[in-house]
């Protein structure tokens, strides 16, 4: 069985700044518009709006530089919608504690997230002390549970409503394919670029990354380029091409092994497409990011983050690493 994941449309995701109280009614709105295209049922979407209004209201009061994503997800047998948050501080000590209801300190997001976990179909919450937290909850219209083998986040330059930044993922026979794309520039041609990469490697038999990377580049020659990645996925088989400045990184017990992508532009200077193989041990996460996160991260940073969901990965880097200063992606594959 096949299954495909493609970076949401523009108008299929919000990102929203939540750093004063008017913000939760940006929130609420951007919730129940999404569920209404959806077709949500009405008691569905109030726990979906009264969910997204107690992040917002965590994040207002308890956090600083907060932010949240509502999009439309279409990575399971029917469309949902995805809720991420993240902030830059202070983080708690216990996540576990600040899931309870009744827990609440000035040091935590405050007794909401007990709600929130109960009326989402997935939730989690990463954080670390000093640093930040992240929380991810997935709503479906009718229940169901189950988390995912991948996850992306593409967060545009601020000033731009789409984003040059696209990523897919197509799962197959056991085998897990990513692919990763950072469009020159910014905005609309950046992303005709990026697409146009996207849809030459997932049209037809994807192949070796090598042979998918060497179609894209043929492909993209009348746009205006890009930074392209593949990586495929089998077991703890993991084989990588890329051109141009995709970061790829396999994580691993608080390490991380750099893969090897070489220089160029896809669609417009390609001297060589090499592929390589590595070895992607049990409990690890492939990772591929643009540069619009900061390649200097470390794994100190962000302990245990490659055993947890790749949304909540995806997001956590982001936070860590992103900026606000380029379009930015990143693409979390679990073995």
């Amino acid at each position: 069985m096949k299954r495909t994941l493609i970076s949401p449309a523009p108008g299929d995701q919000r990102w929203l700044r939540v750093e004063d109280p008017s913000a939760a009614a940006g929130c609420r709105a951007a919730a129940t518009a999404l569920a209404g295209r959806l077709g949500f049922p009405a008691d569905r979407t109030d726990q979906l709006v009264l969910a997204v209004t107690e992040a917002a209201s965590n994040l207002h009061k308890h956090a600083s530089r907060g932010s949240m994503l509502l999009r439309i997800t279409r990575a399971g047998d029917g469309p949902g919608i995805e809720m991420v948050t993240i902030d830059a501080g202070p983080g708690l000590r216990d996540a576990g504690a600040a899931m309870r209801d009744g827990h609440s300190t000035s040091g935590t997001l405050g007794i909401g997230l007990g709600a929130i976990q109960r009326l989402a179909d997935f939730c989690d919450l990463y954080s670390v002390p000093g640093r930040g937290t992240v929380l991810a909850a997935r709503f479906w219209p009718e229940p169901r549970s189950g988390t995912g083998s991948c996850a992306g986040l593409a967060r545009p330059i601020e000033g731009e409503a789409e984003c040059g930044d696209v990523f897919a993922v197509e799962e197959s026979d056991g085998t897990l394919t990513g692919v990763l794309c950072d469009g020159l520039g910014h905005g609309p041609l950046a992303a005709i670029a990026a697409n146009e990469a996207i849809h030459a490697v997932l049209d037809g038999p994807v192949g070796e990354p090598a042979t998918a990377v060497a179609r894209a580049h043929a492909r993209m020659s009348h746009t205006r380029g890009g930074a392209l990645a593949v990586v495929q996925v089998t077991g703890r088989m993991v084989r990588f091409c890329g051109l141009g400045n995709i970061a790829a990184v396999i994580l691993a017990d608080g390490t991380r092994k750099s893969m090897l992508s070489v220089p160029g532009i896809a669609g417009h200077q390609a001297r060589a497409i090499r592929q390589f193989e590595y070895d992607a041990p049990p409990g690890s996460a492939v990772i591929l990011h643009s540069d619009g996160l900061s390649s200097r991260w470390s794994p100190d940073s962000l302990p245990g983050v490659a055993g947890r969901d790749p949304l909540v990965a995806a997001a956590a880097l982001l936070a860590e690493a992103g900026t606000h200063r380029d379009d930015a992606s990143v693409l979390v594959l679990k073995p």
